[in-house]
């Protein structure tokens, strides 16, 4: 029987509300119930009445809450032997600098509730390198974006994010509904360090990879990209869903591929931590069972003016 499923059940149980059960899982609300409904179809029993008011437990509810409050429990307390056995753990997370979204409360949250005993260390890289200190051996798992060179790497989909161009509020450009990189033609824009990924490059700077990048300023962090454009009136490519400070403003670009936020790990190290770090961020990112993480190349064709 899978605990995931007894650990949803348990909290709509206890909540006897899908909504506040969802928030206490970390996660939403048709996931949740698309699992209880799997959990019913494999006991083969109705074990919640559902209403406008809330839910109540059948008779096979309370049934299955009481075993499954004590397989939780053991299901802990093994975990947790095994854990004191093995001694201290470490995991260390790259993340991109000034992403703080990335590395979000509600994957904190989660992972900690999942594993209370592992000592997490966050390392924060600048665009130079996309994956985070990965490749370099510095980081066990990274929190990014693709596209970038992918050799000996393995990601993992989480969400994939519209992208649109960072303006001033009073560029001309501002006010329009959408863009297309034509729209752009002689403006400057940041550029990304010398040395950095050419495939990342490429996609941030809308080039061809391994081509020149574009005329302004050179930028090695999110915060460094706003003040370019804020200062300088340089122009680049952000996700949409990244808030902006007063001053700035996002317009959709029509012709660029979407941006893929990623959790990515070497090929060759799988651990246990690891495998359950990117199955805890994928719940948090896209807990449903058809946008689940999936392995995906993270190198891929930037669009190309």
């Amino acid at each position: 029987m899978d605990l995931r499923l007894l650990r949803y059940f348990v909290a709509v149980a206890e909540e006897l509300h899908f909504g506040r059960a969802a928030a206490r899982l970390h996660m939403t609300q048709p996931p949740l119930s698309r699992a209880i409904k799997q959990l019913e179809t494999d006991l083969g029993a109705v074990l919640l009445h559902r209403s406008p008011a809330g839910v109540t437990l059948t008779a096979a509810g309370a049934a299955l809450y009481d075993e499954a409050r004590t397989l939780l429990e053991q299901a802990d307390r093994v975990r947790h032997r095994v854990a004191a056995a093995a001694g201290a753990a470490t995991l260390t997370i790259g993340t991109l600098g000034d992403s703080a979204e990335q590395v979000g409360t509600r994957l904190a949250a989660a992972y900690r509730e999942r594993h209370p005993a592992v000592h997490i260390r966050v390392r924060e890289a600048d665009f130079t390198d996309p994956t985070t200190g990965l490749r370099a051996g510095l980081v066990d798992v990274a929190l990014t974006r693709t596209p970038f060179d992918d050799t000996g790497i393995t990601t993992h989909l989480l969400r994939s994010d519209p992208v649109g161009v960072v303006l001033r509020t009073d560029d001309p450009l501002a006010g329009r509904d959408t863009l297309s990189l034509g729209d752009l033609a002689g403006r400057r824009w940041f550029r990304l360090p010398d040395g950095a990924d050419p495939i990342w490059c490429a996609y941030w700077n809308a080039t061809t990879p391994g081509g020149p990048q574009r005329e302004g300023p050179v930028v090695r962090t999110v915060h460094e990209c706003l003040q370019g454009v804020l200062w300088n009136g340089a122009i680049g490519l952000t996700p949409l869903t990244h808030a902006l400070p007063e001053g700035l403003t996002s317009v959709p670009l029509l012709d660029m591929p979407p941006s893929c936020l990623v959790v990515a790990h070497n090929s060759d190290d799988g651990g246990p931590l690891i495998r359950s770090f990117v199955h805890i961020a994928a719940s948090v990112y896209s807990p449903g069972p058809s946008s689940r993480a999936r392995t995906r190349p993270a190198s891929g064709t930037p669009n190309r003016r």
